[in-house]
């Protein structure tokens, strides 16, 4: 977290002043294991960071919204009024904040006056560690907080999934804005996404860190590709349904899998079911070799977790596969790639006492095979979103 009291000064320079503010605080998120099984009606197994957005925030005596972050200063103030919140290209960034303010209203959960607010983010840019949901669970905690509105956190959070989804548009599963805003210190959360049932797993890693490497390819891909792996699996699921009494591809078991691969047509599509129902179980597996303490087995279910989303859903890329194998090379404990895919970012973990070496070598690796060069970052598992004391 950037040095408040230089967010203060700052917030002080752009709003004239600092009198009654308060301070937020939400996470970015990796997701350990379960990849493209959000949709799928099966379990991820994501947790929060330790970096993220803090918003400072203090209310206004009319109906004004004015938004500025330090991450795109050149954009100046953005002001609207409370009373014509709408979707608008030029307003960028604060798309997202608005977005929240919107779902908010629309749920009666009614704002008596504007604010002044100054955002900052610590997460690297584009690496898909989900700086969208942490900007919307830090405007979120921080409306329940000014307004008094006293919204359970998981309320928030599923307010926060219906910005993305209706004011940005944007059709993801709530897995991150679930570990942005229900995340715990030194815990992974296991979040059935058909249910919300959830259970934290503690995550001691000792010996080992946690490292997010970013190939740095620009994901253009992802979005399109999501879209199509969301058909596949639906029309796998579909299929399925003519024999099965089930609601998701979460709902099978990998042996149910091969004996009814019969029923899905497209060799594509069968591929893509095997992926889903494969990964759900095999994050289940992991989270049972955690509470064990066998971490080995658990970065071993990581590493398969990529071969399965390289050989059976196809969303790796070549970036993603060189990076994942230079860490194997380097002994990682697990890696794998993590976020949509064809870019973005793997997690890996790593012994401590070998973190200087790994990310040298790795890196060395990575820009022999592919001409790029990875950002790597050591993070640890925080909080989820709340307020800051200042």
């Amino acid at each position: 977290m950037e040095n408040l009291q230089k967010l203060i000064n700052q917030f002080k320079e752009i709003f004239g002043s600092d009198d009654g503010i308060r301070a937020f605080f939400a996470p970015g998120r990796v997701n350990l294991i379960g990849e493209h099984t959000d949709y799928n009606g099966g379990h991820v197994f994501p947790c929060a960071l330790d970096v993220g957005t803090t918003a400072i925030a203090k209310k206004r005596n009319d109906r004004k919204l004015r938004f500025y972050s330090m991450n795109f200063s050149e954009k100046g103030v953005i002001e609207v009024d409370l009373d014509g919140i709408e979707y608008k290209k030029s307003d960028d960034w604060a798309n997202y904040p608005k977005g929240v303010i919107d779902v908010f209203q629309k749920a009666n959960y009614k704002m008596d006056s504007g604010l002044d607010v100054l955002y900052f983010g610590d997460i690297p840019n584009g690496a898909g560690l989900s700086s969208s949901a942490s900007i919307e669970l830090a405007t979120g905690v921080m409306l329940n907080h000014l307004f008094e509105f006293n919204i359970e956190q998981i309320e928030i959070v599923k307010l926060a999934q219906k910005a993305e989804n209706e004011f940005i548009g944007v059709k993801c599963g709530i897995m991150d804005q679930f570990a942005s805003g229900m995340g715990k210190k030194d815990h992974a959360v296991l979040l059935d996404c058909q249910t919300l049932e959830y259970t934290y797993t503690p995550f001691q890693l000792e010996d080992y860190a946690l490292v997010i490497a970013n190939t740095n390819k620009s994901r253009g891909l992802a979005d399109s590709k999501y879209n199509e792996r969301r058909a596949e699996c639906e029309r796998a699921l579909e299929q399925l349904q003519k024999e099965l009494d089930i609601d998701s591809l979460g709902d099978l078991i990998v042996d149910d899998i091969e004996k009814y691969k019969y029923l899905i047509e497209n060799e594509t599509d069968r591929k893509r079911a095997k992926h889903a129902v494969s990964e759900n179980s095999r994050t289940l597996t992991a989270v049972d070799m955690l509470n064990k303490g066998d971490l080995d087995a658990f970065g071993r279910l990581m590493s398969a977790s990529h071969l399965s989303l390289r050989d059976d859903y196809e969303v790796t890329g070549k970036e993603l596969d060189a990076l994942v194998e230079a860490a194997w090379a380097e002994e990682a404990l697990g890696a794998r790639m993590t976020g949509a895919g064809f870019g973005g970012c793997t997690v890996n973990l790593v012994k401590k006492d070998r973190l200087d070496s790994f990310i040298e070598s790795v890196g060395k690796r990575y820009e022999a095979a592919t001409g790029l060069k990875a950002d790597f970052y050591v993070v640890k598992i925080g909080d989820g979103a709340r307020e800051i004391q200042l």
